[in-house]
């Protein structure tokens, strides 16, 4: 005879079982906390809010609680922060020079794609199986969104930039090539 603790069990492992491969995105099955602990490690920054981060690695196709708005956040966070570098260096740099470089530097397919594939952000981001993390405009908009996060993490944008600049690097081409 069964005892009467058997049955609950048998019950549960047959209805979890089936369920399993679809619970994919749950974080006791899935390595993305981890992901994020690594991606903190790459950034040399640690989110006081994990949330933050999580949702700059959020593509719009995987949740309502997505990257957008954190990703417009840290375009703007870079722009200024490129803006600032470049006329602290050049006073006199024309407002045609500034947007150039700019652009270089917020440029999908040459800049902030490229980043975020060195980060393997591609790797990190969720998306609907439907939608390609590799694609540079979703690469791109994590790679911003993590600046947006940042800023609101701290308060501060003027440290959101500066992360940006150690991954982005002062040497590289395009805006801080000309630094």
């Amino acid at each position: 005879m069964r005892s009467s603790a058997t049955l609950p069990f048998t019950l549960f492992t047959l209805i979890l079982i089936p369920i399993l491969p679809h619970a994919q995105g749950h974080s006791l099955l899935s390595p993305f906390p981890s992901a994020l602990e690594t991606l903190q490690k790459q950034l040399g920054y640690n989110f006081k809010t994990i949330s933050l981060l999580r949702r700059a690695m959020t593509h719009a196709s995987f949740s309502e609680e997505n990257n957008k708005a954190l990703s417009i956040l840290g375009a703007a966070v870079i722009e200024t922060s490129a803006s600032f570098h470049l006329i602290s260096k050049d006073i006199d740099i024309s407002a045609k020079e500034l947007n150039r470089r700019l652009s270089q530097v917020s440029n999908v397919e040459s800049s902030c794609a490229v980043d975020g594939v060195h980060l393997g952000l591609h790797k990190v981001v969720r998306v609907s199986p439907k939608t390609n993390s590799s694609a540079p405009a979703v690469v791109c908009g994590a790679f911003r969104a993590i600046f947006g996060a940042i800023a609101i993490d701290t308060g501060k944008s003027d440290d959101a930039g500066n992360v940006f600049w150690t991954i982005h690097g002062v040497g590289d081409v395009g805006v801080a090539a000309a630094l």
